[in-house]
């Protein structure tokens, strides 16, 4: 059966951007403007020191057509660099912040003067922690429903709760029962925490954000798991007895689990957006499926299957969302090889491997629309200790 695991990616220090082959603003951002855009993301991760500037990752996202952004931490170095530069741009509260947030409303509404106000109209919502539930903290499980609050009344009273979107995304490791999809349900040790922030982000309008990693699921269980179903090839897929629907990857079933866990918890309107999703294509000797074949198979057909705008076998018209990690490799990331080799750009900007965009033909890094100087480029030192999974 297909087991859903915590990872050991450190939270709040990644930049998620979806793609779309118009310019959009957050200007305009309203209920009716969501704060992801298209189909398709890629996150922005900075644990490294051979990585571009914000500056010119600007210029790169834009020469691949890339425009909607998500950070999960609300570094002003990065905000300037995409402020003002037509993206829409979802900035993050650290889960090291959730506590204090929770408990002191003032706080918060400094933290959303700070980090939102001034940068409007280019921030278009506000993940509030990062795979809270079902992470090793179990304190800060109590403190996310509160920090959430206060953020969006912080918002509110500030006339901004409109144009800024509130979420915050869950790792699989909230699920238990996922195979098959139509069985899953909601952990019990999270179920208690988890409905009551369901409703309060059902209230604001927003989705229940997601990390699938196939990638994960198949080197959990390489034996049972067909890896073409893993990397959207051609396979026989699994059949679901119980809804009588068949799946030919293993993504549309992660997100057909979520919908299931969702509709037993009382939200089956609630809409799924994947918030990370990827493959390695390096590992160590455990990891034998991190390779750059797969790497760009899996992120290559991700793109194929994204662009069909098309739903899952539960939920056929809502169409899927995904962002990818990541761009860039980072070489100081903690953990397993893999961990440091999910990037689809080298540090100089040229492509790692072809997924298919449209502004970069080429492998080359003359290929790119801008020359990018290498500069070192690392995450402020107070997030040093944010080591949970996410």
């Amino acid at each position: 059966s297909l087991s859903y695991l915590p990872h050991s990616r450190s939270p709040f220090r990644v930049l998620c951007v979806t793609a779309d082959d118009s310019l959009f603003s957050c200007a305009a951002a309203s209920l009716a403007d969501p704060a992801f855009v298209g189909t398709y993301g890629i996150n922005y991760g900075r644990i490294a020191d051979n990585i571009p500037s914000p500056d010119q990752v600007v210029t790169l996202l834009r020469s691949a057509k890339i425009r909607n952004v998500r950070i999960f931490d609300a570094d002003h170095s990065v905000l300037t660099a995409f402020s003002g530069a037509g993206f829409k741009l979802v900035i993050g509260l650290p889960n090291g912040f959730l506590k204090d947030m929770s408990s002191n409303a003032s706080n918060a509404m400094s933290w959303v003067k700070d980090n939102v106000q001034q940068f409007m109209p280019g921030i278009c919502g506000v993940a509030i922690g990062n795979e809270v539930l079902g992470g090793s903290d179990v304190e800060l499980y109590g403190a996310l429903l509160g920090a959430a609050k206060n953020i969006h009344s912080a918002l509110s009273q500030l006339g901004l709760s409109d144009a800024v979107q509130v979420s915050t995304a869950h790792s699989q490791n909230v699920f238990s029962n996922s195979y098959p999809p139509s069985s899953c349900v909601f952990r019990e040790n999270v179920a208690q925490y988890m409905k009551p922030l369901l409703q309060f982000f059902w209230e604001a309008g927003s989705p229940f954000c997601l990390n699938a990693y196939p990638f994960l699921d198949y080197m959990n269980d390489p034996a049972s798991i067909d890896i073409n179903y893993a990397l959207f090839q051609k396979t026989k897929g699994i059949f679901d007895p119980k809804t009588e629907l068949h799946y030919d990857n293993m993504l549309d079933a992660q997100i057909d689990a979520a919908y299931a866990a969702l509709e037993d918890a009382g939200f089956d309107k609630m809409e799924v957006i994947v918030t990370e999703t990827g493959w390695a294509s390096k590992g160590d000797g455990n990891e034998a499926a991190a390779t750059p074949e797969n790497a760009r198979t899996y992120n290559f057909n991700l793109r194929k299957r994204l662009a069909k705008k098309k739903g899952t076998p539960r939920r056929p018209k809502n169409v899927v969302k995904a962002y990818v990690f990541a761009t860039f490799n980072e070489n100081l990331k903690p953990g397993p090889t893999s961990e440091r080799n999910f990037g689809l750009f080298k540090p100089d900007g040229s492509i790692a491997y072809d997924v298919g965009y449209k502004g970069l033909k080429s492998s080359s890094a003359d290929s790119i629309v801008l020359s990018l100087k290498v500069n070192t480029y690392l995450p402020f030192s107070r997030f040093a200790s944010f080591h949970s999974p996410y």
